[in-house]
């Protein structure tokens, strides 16, 4: 579609839809958007638009609405993304800067991101996969248990507890700690394992099978896929559009509750502050062919480490929704880099 008064007329209905959940006719959109034109020439022009499949008559003699087709054009060519406000700047500052740790920041910007956009939110923990060790710890609990505590340098904190075969002296924790933090410092998680597979050998007979099974549960925690953690919020937000869900949301509600979806819905992008948004029918899983998907991943020095998104009906306001989703995932990179 080349024509650019057409493209004015797609957008217009798209907007005066999201904004009134109203089937858009021609004099509706003549007495509330300047194109310039008759209502006998919009007429032919939403003629048009229908016979591309753009927009559709839900009823008859009702007006037109989108379609999943309409709405990828309008996302693709049409939709003027909206700056955040400095009221927003400063909401999303306010509630995150006080977060005290991962999990605080983690549950504060799934419930920010709910409020800004009116959707579902989803906030996925940080991948160990994606991050560097910054720190182990080893913290004595009993004469024969350790505790390990990984730390990445996205705040992610993973913790094991470690059985002893031999009373933990504190020298040779001491010195197990100094050699871990040289050979890890920094190093991908993914590179934990050839690290440490070969210390034991160098510490005396006595120490080894102890520090063989802390290796082994650093090992362990490294490979784990423990990292895919994801938290949703404002899912009562669904709630206000049951009518542009067909039937009932149950089944975006029992999409949501699948672990696999939802990684599945956060997975794409690679890079922070790419935005992808997936519309409809473009949801290839069962009880979200109704629903959008706006998306983002977060992290520093452009490797997204993990992803943010939200979920709603296919009537959303797109501008606003991806601008949120957007300002967030940059200020999550940003404490990110501060870790």
């Amino acid at each position: 579609m080349s024509d650019e008064r057409k493209l004015a007329v797609l957008r217009a209905i798209v907007e005066d839809y999201v904004s009134s959940r109203e089937p858009v006719g021609s004099k509706g959109l003549v007495d509330r958007y300047d194109l310039g034109v008759s209502s006998a020439t919009v007429r032919n022009d939403m003629a048009l638009l229908e016979d591309e499949g753009y927009i559709v008559q839900p009823h008859t003699s009702a007006g037109r609405i989108p379609t999943d087709k309409g709405y990828r054009l309008f996302v693709d060519r049409l939709a003027r993304i909206r700056p955040t406000t400095p009221a927003q700047r400063r909401a999303i500052q306010t509630f995150l800067d006080p977060a005290v740790d991962l999990d605080n920041v983690v549950e504060r910007t799934v419930r920010l991101l709910a409020q800004l956009t009116q959707q579902v939110a989803m906030v996925q923990y940080p991948s160990l996969g994606r991050s560097l060790v910054r720190h182990v710890e080893l913290v004595v609990i009993s004469p024969k248990r350790l505790l390990v505590v990984l730390i990445a340098d996205t705040g992610r904190v993973e913790q094991r507890i470690v059985e002893s075969p031999v009373d933990v002296a504190e020298s040779s924790i001491a010195d197990l700690r100094a050699r871990l933090n040289v050979a890890l410092h920094d190093r991908p998680f993914g590179d934990v394992y050839a690290e440490v597979a070969g210390l034991s050998d160098s510490f005396p007979a006595g120490d080894r099978p102890l520090v063989t099974a802390v290796l082994n549960t650093l090992m362990d925690a490294a490979v784990e896929q423990v990292e895919e953690r994801i938290v949703i919020g404002g899912a009562a937000n669904l709630a206000r559009y049951g009518r542009d869900f067909p039937n009932t949301i149950n089944p975006v509600l029992e999409a949501l509750e699948e672990h696999v979806v939802l990684l599945q819905l956060l997975g794409e992008a690679t890079v922070p502050d790419e935005v992808l948004v997936r519309i409809g029918a473009e949801n290839d899983m069962a009880g979200l062919d109704s629903a959008s998907v706006v998306t983002s991943g977060y992290g520093a020095n452009n490797q997204a480490v993990a992803h943010i998104g939200v979920v709603g009906p296919t009537r959303m306001d797109y501008p606003s929704t991806i601008s949120a989703v957007h300002a967030v995932s940059r200020y999550l990179g940003r404490i990110m880099a501060e870790q």
